[in-house]
């Protein structure tokens, strides 16, 4: 490879300073800790990428759990996947009845809700679990299923040292994104479902 003159050894020398700043960078990001990481915005891939990083943990022996806020009883090929073959080290709980405009019954949403944030609390405390994901935790917080100062106070000072915790789902609320540790937006720019195309399996479960 060579730079835009043409110049190969100038390209080296160019990475080689390149590489030389990096590395000095990167000599002084010595902090280990558990991270707070939200996946929010209307773009497709909040719990791809969350999930995503479950099957990283997974990969290295790291113990780990899932939450489902909102999504129902509808399989996924990732809770296939993980009670299939990885139950051993991924617990999965699925918590939710489907969106809020198919239960239309707010009571009952609230109640699961709740029930899925009791779980969540449980998995979080336990210091053997390392990454805990609560997939569409977002939604629930959004419609004020679940108080928001209660969540962020407890990751605040109830979340161990090192456990990671990833919270996905539309919305997210400025006070769990002035808390959080890592936060990404999904931007949407194109998506088939506005030409007619409907959710495929394999691309959105």
């Amino acid at each position: 490879m060579t730079d835009k003159t043409g110049d190969p050894d100038r390209h080296t020398a160019k990475m080689a300073k390149k590489k030389a700043a990096r590395d000095k960078i990167m000599a002084t990001k010595t902090e280990e800790k558990g991270l707070v990481i939200v996946h929010t915005g209307k773009g497709k891939g909040k719990s791809t990428a969350a999930f995503g990083m479950i099957f990283r943990a997974i990969a290295h022996g790291m113990p780990s759990a899932v939450v489902q806020f909102i999504k129902g009883g509808m399989a996924t090929g990732e809770r296939d996947l993980i009670e299939g073959r990885f139950a051993d080290i991924c617990q999965f709980h699925t918590m939710g009845e489907g969106f809020t405009w198919e239960t239309q019954d707010k009571s009952r949403d609230m109640e699961m809700a709740r029930a899925a944030w009791e779980k969540a609390k449980e998995l979080i405390r336990d210091e053997t679990i390392r990454m805990v994901l609560l997939d569409e935790i977002n939604i629930a917080l959004r419609y004020d299923y679940l108080p928001i100062d209660e969540v962020v106070a407890f990751l605040k000072t109830e979340k161990p040292e090192m456990t990671h915790v990833i919270l996905t789902g539309r919305n997210a609320k400025d006070e769990l994104i002035e808390i959080a540790d890592m936060v990404t937006e999904m931007e949407l720019v194109k998506h088939p479902f506005r030409s007619g195309v409907k959710a495929q399996q394999g691309v959105e479960f």
